[in-house]
Parts: structure tokens; C-alpha cells; sequence
């Protein structure tokens, strides 16, 4: 598709705040003309009444989702519910690209989307993290190893990551792929903001229950992002990977931390860790591997489709600790969504999204 040409994009559940993110970058979008908004329980309103901060797009009024609202759309981005994307894309022509901001499509691994959502696999569809390293074994040349950028042009059907996923996969898969860390045991801990958890209103996201508060949750194994984490780390080149995951909800509106550590390979040391990380990113244009002492922080990253990474060996423990900062909704999710598009419709990659956040 030619960048001259407008292309016009449904989005489907706009109320939401994966939605509204991404209604707030495509608006924005040079290339871009945004077409049908629909929601489920909103249908009727106008986006105003759910997304006040979206002035120019206050007055349109939101359809219902269905595979007859969405049609006639060059690109329909699916912002639903896990489980809600599948039989709507179904219903979708062949030759529409269809992004899923959800869960539905990510997992290679039917039996690891039963177990940890519980229902049948709508399938599997090209996987939306240009930046995923594709190794063919661990100590693969990390500068010159595959991206999964490649597998992204021309394709029509696409599934954004999870945003926690994005977080440890950016921080880790640079010491995967080049073999200077084991991933037999990594251990990783998160900070995240609420707006990851969703607009339902449930009791312990009250205002009350949230604010001067920490809270993990999906505790012990069990949060439905670890299989995509696995499967990512194996991408990079890992013939196992062995994780503890356990997020904390912390009283902020977006953005996480994501803190992770590995074994340090046997025989390597810290300039060899140092060295992975330069050349795995060193060309990319969302992630950037911050100069040695500066940490990440989520103000770094608020509003803009940027990864901040750091990474250092703690010699004592003999482990490498990695820390990301992304915003959940940009780089983990809306954005993404759009880098993917991007690429999908033959668009320069970096089109209608920024690496500038927002501060203080």
C-alpha cells in the first residue's frame, strides 16, 4: 500500500483504554483516516461521554461490534476482551489486516492457551514485537540475528504481545540469544500501573483499595503472560526457559517496571553482557539501551512508544539484572499495534509515533 494513500481503520472497543490509546496515536497518524468506533455495553454514546480527552473525535458515537460495523475498513484493530477477538475475526475478510490488541492469537501452544485461559485457541497469528530476536541457538551474532519485523510485511492478520511480556522480553532476550545468561532461572518482578488491569470496575481497583497501596497479584506461576514469555525467550535462541513471575499493581495510571534476572553464563564476563545488549538494539528505533548508571524509570517512557533498558552483572550473585520501562498502553500495547501496522502495509515503521515522553 501506497504511504499516499489514507488508510481507514476501525477500532473496536474504543471505550476501552487499549482502544482509546489507540484512537489517541492514530489521529496523529499521517497515513491514517480513522473510520467505524464501536463498543459493547457504550454502543450509542458518543466517544465523549468515555474518552473525554479525545476532543476531535468527542462527537462520533460508537456502534455495536459487529462483523457488519467493521467491514469496509482497510485495517480493523480489535481492542476486546481475551477470548472476544477469535470469532469476530472469523467473520473478517482475508484480505483486511485484523490487529488483535488481546490475547486470543499470541500463543503458539493450544494446550498452553487451555490451561491458562481456559477455553479453546482461536489459532495462532503473526506475532506483533518487531523487535523479537529469532536465534538459531544460544551465542548466535545478536547484531545480524533474524527479527520478527520480517515476518510482519504484507501480513493480514497480526496479534499485539502482552505488555507485561514486551517488558521481559526486550529486557532479556539481548543475553538469550547471545548465551550470557542461563534461562533455566530467571526471576522476574514487576511494577504496573492500574490502567493494565482494564476499566471494569472491580473492589481492589477502587480508588480506596489503590492509592498508597502494593499489591501483587497472579501469584505463584500463574499469570497468563509466562507461556508468551517462554515462548519468546525460545525464539531468541533458549532450549528451555524456567521463570517466577510476579507482578505488583502500583499506584500509578500507566507504565511498568520491569525488573529481571538471570544466572550470568559460565566464563563470560560483564563486557561480554554489556556488548549483547549494545548490538542487539543498537539499530532499533523504540528500544534504547540507556548509558551505563542511568536506570529506567516509567516517566521516561509516559505517552511514547519507547522500551528504556538497562542491564548490569551483580557479581556477588553472579546474576544479570535487566530493567525496562515501558508505557503498558503505548509500547505494550496501542503503539505496537501500530509499528505492526506500519510494517504490515509497507508504511516507515516510526510513522505517527514518538520516542518523546511526557514529563514530569
Amino acid at each position: 500500500m501506497s504511504s499516499s494513500q489514507l488508510i481507514r481503520v476501525a477500532v473496536a472497543g474504543a471505550s476501552g483504554y487499549a482502544g482509546g490509546e489507540a484512537l489517541r496515536l492514530l489521529a496523529a497518524h499521517p497515513f491514517v483516516e480513522i473510520g467505524t468506533l464501536t463498543a459493547h455495553s457504550s454502543a450509542g454514546s458518543s466517544l465523549g461521554e468515555v474518552q473525554p480527552h479525545l476532543r476531535g473525535l468527542a462527537h462520533r458515537i460508537l456502534e455495536p461490534t459487529t462483523p457488519d460495523t467493521l467491514a469496509g475498513h482497510d485495517v480493523v484493530l480489535l481492542g476486546l476482551p481475551h477470548g472476544a477477538s477469535g470469532k469476530i475475526a472469523a467473520e473478517l475478510p482475508d484480505d483486511v489486516l485484523v490487529i488483535d490488541l488481546g490475547a486470543d492469537h499470541r500463543l503458539e501452544s493450544a494446550s498452553d492457551w487451555e490451561q491458562f485461559y481456559g477455553s479453546a485457541h482461536a489459532g495462532t497469528w503473526p506475532y506483533g514485537m518487531p523487535e523479537l530476536i529469532h536465534a538459531v541457538a544460544p551465542g548466535a551474532d545478536v547484531a545480524t540475528a533474524a527479527r520478527q519485523r520480517d515476518k510482519l510485511a504484507g501480513a493480514r492478520r497480526i496479534a499485539v504481545p502482552g505488555c507485561n511480556v514486551t517488558a521481559v522480553t526486550l529486557g532479556l532476550q539481548p543475553g538469550v540469544a547471545a548465551g550470557v545468561v542461563e534461562p533455566t532461572d530467571i526471576v522476574a518482578v514487576l511494577a504496573n500501573g492500574y490502567s493494565g488491569a482494564g476499566k471494569a470496575l472491580k473492589p481492589h481497583l477502587l480508588a480506596s483499595e489503590a492509592l498508597g497501596s502494593a499489591q501483587p497479584y497472579a501469584v505463584g506461576g500463574t499469570h497468563r503472560h509466562i507461556p508468551e514469555i517462554q515462548q519468546n525467550l525460545r525464539a531468541a535462541g533458549a532450549p528451555e526457559v524456567t521463570i517466577s513471575f510476579t507482578p505488583t499493581l502500583v499506584p500509578m495510571a500507566r507504565g511498568i517496571l520491569a525488573t529481571a534476572t538471570a544466572p550470568l553464563a559460565k566464563g563470560v564476563d560483564p563486557e561480554q553482557v554489556r556488548a549483547a545488549w549494545e548490538a542487539a538494539y543498537a539499530d532499533e528505533p523504540f528500544v534504547h539501551l540507556l548509558p551505563e548508571g542511568q536506570w529506567p524509570s516509567t516517566a521516561m517512557t509516559l505517552g511514547a512508544n519507547t522500551a528504556c533498558v538497562q542491564v548490569a552483572v551483580d557479581a556477588a550473585a553472579r546474576r544479570v539484572v535487566t530493567i525496562t520501562a515501558i508505557d503498558n498502553l503505548v509500547k505494550g500495547t496501542a503503539g505496537a499495534a501500530i509499528q505492526s501496522m506500519n510494517l504490515a502495509l509497507g508504511l516507515r515503521e516510526t510513522a505517527g509515533l514518538i520516542t518523546e515522553g511526557v514529563a514530569p
